[in-house]
């Protein structure tokens, strides 16, 4: 696994001077993994909410997590939007910094919640894929090999790390396919998946070029219906 320095530094320093920290991000961009840099799995105070022994101690949330001490890490919490409210009356029984590790998929409610339930007691960090930087440590300094990687793959663990360009591109179509399925709904973006991918597809051919809707517009309209 490639080394997130920087992010762990970022993560560390606000842990120090904040009650929580809020991790947002897409999904598979490593926040788990960076998570497990602070605190362990197999602790008691991890509490992965896609796992159903986890969301089951959640179902009484004030008692279990009253109970706790030291750092506790919460993996995807806008899974439990009403988790917020306890929250913010649980960091406010003291000031001390490096309470909660909140992780969550980007998304308009885990946004919306923590700012409006935890304004001013936590920090949000947004962890994406590998960049040029961290792809270049990893192999000791700059690398023609591994910036092409990057720039093939893309910078999503799993894909950048995978055992060969077919399965690295294998991992992307299923990525992509779940994320218009699966995510995009939830960004008010509900347009057939079919379509959005279409769409998905013809941006592609414009990547590095100057833009224009008009072009995309005729073909896309035939399979997109605005009301």
């Amino acid at each position: 696994m490639i080394k997130r320095a920087l992010l762990e530094i970022a993560v560390r320093k606000a842990l120090n001077r904040s009650r929580g920290v809020v991790l947002s991000g897409p999904r598979q961009s490593g926040k788990s993994t960076l998570a497990q840099k602070f605190l362990s799995r197999e602790s008691i105070n991890y509490f992965d909410l896609e796992y159903p022994p986890h969301a089951q101690r959640l179902e009484q949330a004030a008692h279990t997590l009253e109970h706790l001490s030291g750092l506790i890490v919460i993996d995807e919490v806008q899974l439990k939007p009403d988790l917020f409210a306890l929250l913010r009356v649980l960091m406010d029984r003291s000031n001390a910094p490096g309470q909660f590790l909140l992780l969550g998929s980007a998304s308009p409610a885990l946004l919306r919640q923590a700012g409006e339930s935890l304004l001013g007691r936590v920090e949000t960090i947004e962890v994406d894929g590998f960049d040029l930087q961290e792809v270049s440590a990893n192999v000791g300094g700059y690398s023609d090999d591994a910036t092409l990687k990057l720039w093939l793959r893309g910078g999503f663990p799993r894909s950048y790390l995978a055992a060969s360009d077919g399965d690295s591109m294998v991992w992307r179509t299923q990525a992509i396919t779940n994320h218009v399925r699966v995510d995009m709904p939830q960004f008010g973006v509900n347009i057939a998946a079919p379509a959005m991918l279409r769409f998905w597809t013809m941006l592609a051919h414009y990547h590095g070029q100057i833009w224009s809707a008009a072009p995309m517009g005729y073909p896309f309209s035939s399979t997109v219906s605005v009301a």
